[in-house]
């Protein structure tokens, strides 16, 4: 069984629906993974969805905010979803394929923009979050399984414009690589991305305030493909799609895909 999945920080799913169509009819990928879609799941836009052939979709809303959802077009199955940090925020969900593989789809609180959590509340409950999965997947240690999402952690020096500069900055500070780089290991995951493309300058998300975002190219790879390690070596084909940062009322963030031989 061969499948391509795509993982995309939408921004708002209602707004962006085009945006998603888009994607699915050119791209075609046959699972894709959202985050932030800012919508009730009953108010999730499915009808033109299910007519470019995803017909199932697994999903956790919120009105205006967070939300996450995986729509398929192989048949998946709802395995659940964990309410990390206490949140109560739409931030995980998880489903099954037929061959048995579980696909979680996550979206890590940003953060905010201080990164101290004794001046910044949303940064504790980012690093709170954090710790809770590490110790999920210590416990609940997973097999056969991919974890995708908007992880907004830039985990390397050559996943952020500038290093030096961002060091200090919320989402590449040494105390958030470091509790990524904790969860990584507790639920013995690999970076199926980098694993493909290991070397050079590779980004996700490029800010809206830059007045021109493909000039100016500081940019930085939040988002995220990950697989256990007893299916790692079936990913291949990673690769982001720089060109939709591009598109009309984009997202800030772009998809992200590999492809799986299962």
């Amino acid at each position: 069984m061969t499948f391509t999945l795509a993982t995309w920080n939408i921004n708002s799913v209602r707004l962006r629906e085009g945006l998603v169509a888009r994607l699915m009819a050119e791209e075609q990928p046959d699972i894709l993974c959202l985050q932030e879609c800012k919508s009730p799941v009953e108010k999730i836009p499915v009808e033109q969805f299910q007519a470019l052939g995803y017909r199932y979709m697994v999903a956790r809303g919120q009105k205006g905010y967070n939300g996450v959802a995986i729509l398929s077009k192989l048949p998946i199955m709802d395995v659940g979803d964990k309410d990390f940090a206490s949140l109560g925020h739409a931030r995980h969900v998880a489903a099954q394929l037929e061959n048995g593989v579980t696909i979680h789809n996550f979206y890590v609180p940003a953060g905010g923009d201080i990164p101290d959590r004794a001046q910044n509340e949303k940064f504790g409950q980012k690093l709170d979050f954090l710790t809770e999965m590490r110790d999920w997947f210590h416990w609940e240690r997973p097999d056969r399984a991919i974890l995708v999402g908007d992880l907004n952690i830039a985990p390397r020096e050559d996943d952020v414009w500038d290093h030096k500069s961002l060091l200090k900055i919320v989402s590449h500070t040494p105390i958030e690589v470091e509790h990524l780089g904790a969860v990584m290991e507790a639920g013995g995951w690999s970076d199926v991305t980098r694993g493909d493309i290991p070397d050079g300058k590779l980004y996700s998300w490029w800010s809206y305030r830059a007045a021109d975002w493909n000039a100016a190219d500081k940019g930085r790879r939040l988002d995220h493909i990950w697989a256990t390690g007893d299916i790692k070596a079936a990913a291949q084909g990673s690769r982001i799609l720089r060109d939709a940062r591009g598109w009309e009322q984009p997202s800030d963030h772009v998809p992200v895909f590999a492809t799986f031989d299962l």
